[in-house]
């Protein structure tokens, strides 16, 4: 039996709504369950926006803060949309707070295989961390967080037709910015 992905998106939605009502009464195991399904979601966001290290901390306070302002969500099915909201404001503030970041020098030398290619996966997040806001998200909610683009799209509240607009627009800027990187 196939299950549509608009289906599949109805039943995710109603699944975190009852998560949310529970949480909001109080069940800590409700907000954890809730922890494991937007983690990603929230990682993805974080680290559009921020280094790889700091987004890894970051969702600790996304989900921290969302804890405190749980009762004050009106609408339990919109979590998805307001915990990446939330995410998307820490980042802001973090780069209010004024971290510093260190370039790596272009030619620096890598020994090892596994170091260059740690090294070209920072390459190609620092391009799609400048690419638009839009197509910067739902690339690395794909590319990095592995989510397919209906669970993106059930995540955030997207339409599915935004998400693989936004996924097919990002993914053409990220291959041009690629290629520009490589006839340098």
């Amino acid at each position: 039996m196939m299950i549509s992905a608009d289906s599949e998106a109805e039943n995710t939605a109603a699944e975190a709504r009852e998560l949310v009502m529970a949480a909001q009464s109080g069940n800590m195991a409700a907000f954890g369950e809730l922890y494991a399904r937007y983690m990603r979601l929230v990682h993805g966001v974080l680290l559009a926006r921020t280094p790889s290290g700091d987004a890894e901390d970051l969702v600790q306070e996304v989900f921290l803060l969302a804890l405190r302002k749980l009762k004050g969500l009106r609408d339990p099915s919109a979590f998805g949309g307001w915990i990446a909201s939330i995410a998307r404001h820490c980042a802001s503030d973090f780069h209010r707070r004024g971290t510093q970041l260190v370039e790596l020098p272009e030619d620096m030398p890598g020994n090892a295989p596994s170091q260059i290619s740690e090294l070209d996966a920072q390459v190609v997040l620092r391009i799609i961390q400048g690419l638009p806001e839009a197509y910067r998200e739902t690339l690395v909610l794909r590319l990095v967080e592995g989510m397919t683009g209906p669970e993106i799209a059930a995540r955030t509240g997207l339409s599915h037709g935004s998400v693989r607009v936004n996924l097919h627009r990002g993914m053409e800027l990220l291959r041009e910015a690629l290629q520009k990187r490589l006839q340098r």
